[in-house]
């Protein structure tokens, strides 16, 4: 398939594939295109965002599967081949001779690239490793020192997983401050998102807009893009003294106040309100799974504001709510909510 009509077949699935590199477009194409076509028969929608506990449970199957055809002996020496190089050219004949892309990514309504890391995560030793200690916080910044934003090789000096090492440096890389937002970084957030939005829309050195014109007239975009697949860590890096999550938490809090006028949504008569519309609508929903679930479309019962406001409200409900709420599945989150907690709140109210 051409480069064009690639990224025209894939826009049905992809909405924001014209963002992404030419070269990742292509093995899109060659991997994902014949399967979300397929899901598509089957009237199954392309997902993204966090996997779910029946998915995590298939990308286990597929690897315990595909580690069986094989006879490789680990999923660690499958998805991290580099680490064993005396093994590596077996490994590699064996993946291609019996098409490891496709028989890892059966079953799963998500782009391979997004399996895969999830598999690497998953299966990777040097994962969940716990706090990092402040002897291996100043040895990071050493080795990035020297080796830069090579997390490959600094996770494997430190035994961690790529992704840990990479998040860490991003929070301990300079004088983060932890208090309360300046005028001066809140400032600065806001043109820091300003900037990349007009980046992605192609207009940001007056492509489709005179100096003079942006000055006037604000720009015309939907809210997803206001708030959604954002690149925090080019944020983060624009405002220099926030780490990423702190960015995207504060940028949800500015659209939220923006969106809903100044009202605490969160305090008094309208916090509960808006707490025990939210556990009666999740509890009419009847679903299975958080990711079963329409954020944007729930968010009208609080208000009109970003979906991430509103999974944060309901991330604090559980939390303070739900006694070993990591132990229960999402059912039995909703359940306990309505049982236990809805009379209690509407007592109060």
């Amino acid at each position: 398939v051409d480069l064009d009509t690639a990224k025209r077949e894939l826009e049905e699935f992809i909405p924001h594939v014209r963002m992404i590199s030419e070269g990742s477009i292509r093995k899109m194409a060659g991997r994902d295109l014949a399967r979300f076509k397929q899901f598509k028969k089957q009237g199954i929608a392309v997902r993204f965002g966090r996997f779910s506990q029946k998915e995590n449970d298939q990308v286990r199957k597929n690897v315990e599967e595909f580690l069986q055809l094989t006879g490789i002996d680990s999923a660690e020496k499958l998805l991290f081949t580099s680490r064993y190089p005396e093994e590596k050219e077996t490994i590699s004949r064996l993946k291609a001779e019996h098409l490891f892309c496709q028989k890892l990514s059966e079953h799963i309504p998500r782009p391979w690239r997004l399996i895969y890391y999830r598999a690497r995560k998953i299966f990777d030793p040097n994962n969940y490793k716990g706090r990092y200690t402040e002897e291996e916080k100043e040895q990071l910044k050493k080795y990035h020192a020297v080796h830069g934003n090579d997390w490959k090789k600094i996770s494997e000096m430190m035994c961690r997983s790529n992704l840990s090492v990479a998040m860490k440096y991003s929070e301990i890389k300079s004088a983060v401050n932890y208090g309360p937002w300046s005028k001066e970084e809140t400032q600065k957030l806001k043109r820091a998102v300003e900037e990349v939005i007009r980046k992605r829309m192609g207009i940001e050195n007056g492509n489709c807009l005179s100096s003079s014109a942006k000055s006037d007239q604000d720009l015309s975009i939907d809210r997803e893009k206001l708030y959604q697949k954002l690149p925090w860590t080019e944020i983060e890096a624009k405002v220099g003294t926030r780490y990423w999550r702190q960015c995207k938490q504060k940028w949800v809090s500015i659209l939220t106040n923006k969106m809903t006028k100044g009202q605490q949504l969160n305090r008094g008569t309208k916090g509960l309100e808006a707490k025990i519309n939210l556990i009666k609508r999740l509890h009419e929903m009847n679903v299975e799974d958080a990711n079963d679930i329409n954020w944007e479309e729930l968010s009208k019962v609080i208000g009109d504001v970003p979906r991430a406001y509103v999974q944060a409200r309901f991330y604090k409900l559980k939390v303070s709510s739900v006694p070993l709420w990591q132990k229960k599945t999402f059912s039995e989150i909703i359940d306990y909510l309505f049982e236990k907690k809805l009379p209690e709140l509407e007592e109060k109210l």
